[in-house]
């Protein structure tokens, strides 16, 4: 229980691997550019409820471990992300517009991996496990009693 996160109605533990690479893969992220967009992310996932668990952020693509709410998906934080970053990193570096014409810092897509405390196997037996007596099997996907 120590890693769950509790709000006004519901208490949680969503985790989210998520990495994006800069366009062209170009090595930009580094020296004052690398602390400012580590800076950037911190203000977007603290404005929106979202922990930091781990961040890496290489010369050509960004890794984070996130615990998010579970109103916020995956697809929004990344928006929220990669849109707020690039706005902002090219108005203040003027070099980024250069290189990357068309007001697109950050390439197309991302990957995520949700990451949790237990694996599939557990919860799946768990699940199983539920009421075992008068239980009607149906795959599964069981009903308890009835």
């Amino acid at each position: 229980m120590q890693n769950y996160r509790k709000s006004a109605h519901c208490t949680y533990d969503i985790k989210y691997h998520l990495v994006w690479i800069i366009k062209y893969r170009k090595p930009v992220l580094a020296g004052k550019i690398a602390i400012r967009t580590r800076e950037l992310i911190r203000i977007v996932c603290q404005s929106n409820k979202v922990e930091i668990l781990a961040g890496h952020i290489g010369k050509d693509h960004i890794h984070l471990l996130v615990s998010v709410p579970p109103y916020l998906s995956a697809s929004k934080l990344v928006q929220y992300i990669k849109g707020n970053t690039s706005r902002k990193l090219q108005m203040e570096y003027k070099e980024l517009n250069k290189q990357f014409w068309g007001r697109h810092l950050w390439a197309r897509g991302y990957f995520v991996a949700s990451s949790g405390n237990v694996i599939d196997e557990i919860i799946q037996e768990y699940i199983k496990n539920q009421d075992l007596e008068e239980k009607i099997k149906n795959d599964n996907f069981d009903i308890g009693q009835l």
